[in-house]
């Protein structure tokens, strides 16, 4: 039985990614020469050509896409490996990595991870970035889980598992008083200064499409997708504010901050994604089996 040469496989694997055979070579520090006679003795192995020419850059051959996921498969359950020994304890290990979207609600993300907060034996590390960025370390597992607002499609290179953990209303809040009293929906979205959450929110496109079918033009005065500044400038601005309820939890508890009406049919979706894995954390397990017990309690 012959064996596979994984040094070769792992240099076709950056070649592969990179797309070009220069850019690759100056990654794995070593020279273009060396690095294309590498890729040749695995061809030379597996009996099949990888690559194609297409000018400077390199396109894989059929047979090249295959042995890319094999490939992928390969080196990330090693960065798996790698994550659990750095514990020095397979059993035992309890650190949990969250990465969360940027612009996700802090006071979600503090609900959703309450149940292993303050826990002996649980280690949280959090890390905040662009959803693509997340992704990234998902797939090499330097990540246990993603919150985000926004699903993920999964395919054969990145095998997502997309939960969705929370659905959250969202209202229109604004000062205490005779102003909430006063105020008339849907009419009054036209003429009343109004904080709505950024163009690429799915929150924002529900909205527009309820104000595009109650025949309400809107103009925000101001457009924030960080929900953190969004909460500041709903507490703060004096002005009306379309916001999912449990980024202003605390001041709608507080009473510094009303709710003027729930917008029925506008709500925010939270999605906890995860890689597959070989060996199950037991605080992940928790959380997701606490998310989905907590959404089927309050399901209608």
């Amino acid at each position: 039985m012959r064996n596979l040469n994984f040094h070769h496989l792992y240099y076709f694997w950056v070649v592969a990614k990179e797309g070009h055979l220069t850019r690759a070579a100056e990654q794995l520090h070593v020279s273009q020469s060396a690095l294309s006679s590498q890729i040749r003795q695995l061809q030379d192995q597996l009996g099949h050509e990888l690559f194609s020419r297409d000018g400077r850059s390199l396109r894989l051959t059929e047979v090249g896409y295959l042995v890319l996921e094999y490939a992928e498969s390969i080196f990330n359950l090693g960065s798996e490996l790698l994550a659990l020994t750095e514990s020095g304890d397979l059993q035992r290990l309890q650190r949990l990595r969250i990465g969360s979207v940027a612009t996700l609600s802090r006071n979600f993300q503090e609900n959703f991870l309450r149940p292993v907060i303050g826990e002996a034996k649980v280690k949280l590390i959090i890390r905040s970035a662009s959803l693509e960025e997340l992704l990234e370390q998902l797939k090499v597992h330097k990540l246990d889980l993603i919150l985000s607002n926004r699903a993920v499609a999964a395919d054969s290179s990145t095998p997502w598992r997309c939960q969705q953990v929370a659905q959250q209303s969202v209202c229109i809040v604004g000062p205490p008083g005779k102003a909430a009293k006063r105020f008339r929906f849907p009419q009054d979205l036209g003429t009343l200064p109004l904080i709505l959450p950024g163009p690429s929110s799915d929150i924002r496109s529900q909205f527009d499409l309820m104000c595009e079918q109650l025949g309400v033009e809107v103009d925000p005065y101001a457009e924030v997708e960080d929900m953190a500044m969004l909460r500041l400038l709903t507490r703060d601005s004096g002005g009306l504010a379309v916001v999912p309820e449990v980024v202003v939890q605390d001041e709608l508890q507080s009473g510094r901050l009303q709710k003027y009406r729930v917008l029925e049919n506008v709500v925010e979706c939270f999605y906890a994604i995860t890689a597959k894995r070989h060996f199950e954390l037991v605080a992940l397990n928790t959380l997701l089996e606490q998310s989905l017990a907590s959404m089927q309690a309050t399901a209608p």
